[in-house]
């Protein structure tokens, strides 16, 4: 299979594997009778790492360290480090107010070069947010990997913070290979 096979076919069954028909309330309030379940890709051990196969060619090549948001991409960035062989860290939405206390937890990022990892991303108000908070623990944060970007202003929003963001794939990319 061509590399250009290997995504058609890796978009068609995450799309198969993720996408529910029912009624569904969203977070807006607004009902769909479809819904992304990306929580099902995540689920699945060898969907998941054919994902972070995938992911690792889209890595820069400077990164020291991948940082994994609370809660979708924890085990994209786990995957993914089994294939990169880098360091992980786990990004918490705060820090617990118990324990280390840390926002951050796993590998040392004070200096280096961190690659953020999502699993989706819609508007990148999380992946700004937690950006933020890397860079005030002195990680040096110019880049941020997802799986899935919605193409709903996550990228430009990014881009306004300094951040240029990679995608395995667009929902775009879903909906052409989307089996029928």
């Amino acid at each position: 299979m061509t590399d250009v096979e290997t995504l058609a076919a890796l978009a068609r069954e995450i799309d198969t594997t993720c996408r529910l028909t029912g009624t569904f309330v969203l977070r807006s309030g607004r009902t769909a009778d479809e819904y992304f379940d990306k929580y099902r890709f995540e689920a699945d051990p060898r969907l998941l790492d054919r994902v972070a196969a995938q992911l690792a060619l889209l890595v820069p090549t400077d990164t020291e360290v991948l940082a994994g948001l609370e809660m979708g991409g924890i085990p994209v960035v786990t995957a993914l480090g089994r294939h990169t062989g880098l360091p992980c860290a786990f990004v918490r939405k705060s820090a617990k107010p118990y324990g280390t206390a840390r926002l951050a937890e796993g590998a040392e990022l004070v200096g280096r070069r961190v690659l953020v990892v999502e699993d989706v991303v819609t508007s990148g108000g999380q992946v700004v947010i937690s950006t933020g908070q890397l860079r005030d623990l002195g990680a040096r944060v110019e880049h941020a990997l997802c799986v899935i970007d919605r193409a709903e202003g996550g990228a430009q929003a990014l881009v306004g913070h300094g951040v240029t963001l990679r995608a395995l794939f667009t929902r775009a990319d879903l909906e052409a290979h989307r089996t029928r």
